[in-house]
């Protein structure tokens, strides 16, 4: 009550940190003019709303809640508790890929842009290949998700995947690694991203150090249509990347300014739908990763 025109409320969710919701992409929820805001959020242990001015820039994640001053106006927070009767929450599901364990994503995430994800789009078959599957599930298009269990650091991450040239335009593919909680080192994100961003003229594959706005952060090239082999070599100062077919080596890159070191970072497998692009997928899209292979 009492909110003046232009103000928002920007909410948070801690788990281990203070993470911004619905999606650091979109972290403002606007007050409707009786008073009243709904918005979407992450499962947290605690939850916390803030009232903010409009020159407020709310952080992708917080050690600590703001104090009420400046842009902040009012500040509360309730500790989560567990669902009432009827309420199902997703349980964790986790697959075995290259001898790793991985965790499903069935949670939204803002990578493409806001993205719901599916438990059922990520399995692996009788030959132990994994399978990431974009699909359409009640008129919503789903994306996949994997997650390591646990934090590898430095060295070399290596991943094969079937002939990918048939991919949608609106879709992407990719191995990341990503600490959620590290936004001031740009998340320690190092990507191989192979996909034309929603542009079918573009090239289709490209090896990126965050943030990807700096132009010599981005390498990008044409990936050609076989089962290729990527791989990324990361070290102090430097993370060499390359993509092979068979013997032949199609591309190679290394960058050495802007790398991070380690610290709780993951490696993620995806297939997501980049919500940029002019036009949705056309059909459902399957990708199949053969092999994943990291080396100290």
């Amino acid at each position: 009550t009492g909110a003046r025109p232009g103000q928002k409320i920007v909410l948070f969710t801690h788990s281990s940190t203070w993470y911004v919701q619905p999606f650091k992409s979109d972290p403002y929820t606007a007050i409707k003019p009786d008073g009243h805001w709904t918005s979407p959020t992450h499962l947290g242990a605690e939850y916390a709303a803030l009232l903010v001015n409009p020159g407020y820039r709310a952080p992708a994640t917080v050690g600590s809640l703001p104090e009420v001053g400046g842009d902040v106006v009012a500040v509360t927070s309730i500790p989560g508790r567990a669902a009432p009767p009827g309420v199902v929450t997703p349980q964790a599901k986790l697959l075995t890929f290259g001898g790793y364990e991985w965790e499903i994503r069935q949670t939204p995430s803002d990578r493409g842009g806001p993205n719901p994800y599916h438990g059922d789009n990520a399995w692996v078959d009788a030959d132990g290949a994994l399978h990431l599957k974009l699909a359409k599930r009640h008129d919503v298009w789903t994306s996949a998700e994997v997650r390591l269990a646990r934090s590898l650091g430095y060295g070399t991450y290596t991943f094969s995947i079937r002939d990918t040239s048939h991919l949608d335009p609106a879709a992407v593919v990719s191995m990341v690694t990503c600490d959620e909680g590290a936004s001031v080192s740009n998340y320690r994100e190092l990507a191989v991203e192979l996909g034309r961003f929603g542009n079918e003229q573009a090239a289709d594959a490209q090896y990126v150090v965050q943030p990807h706005y700096i132009a010599e952060n981005v390498f990008r090239f044409k990936a050609p249509a076989r089962r290729l082999t990527h791989s990324m070599t990361w070290q102090p100062g430097r993370a060499l990347f390359s993509t092979t077919a068979g013997e032949r080596v199609v591309a190679q890159h290394e960058f050495v300014t802007g790398i991070p070191s380690p610290g709780r970072e993951r490696a993620y497998l995806n297939a997501y739908y980049y919500r940029n692009a002019p036009l949705p997928p056309r059909r459902e899209v399957e990708v199949v990763i053969d092999r994943f292979q990291y080396l100290p």
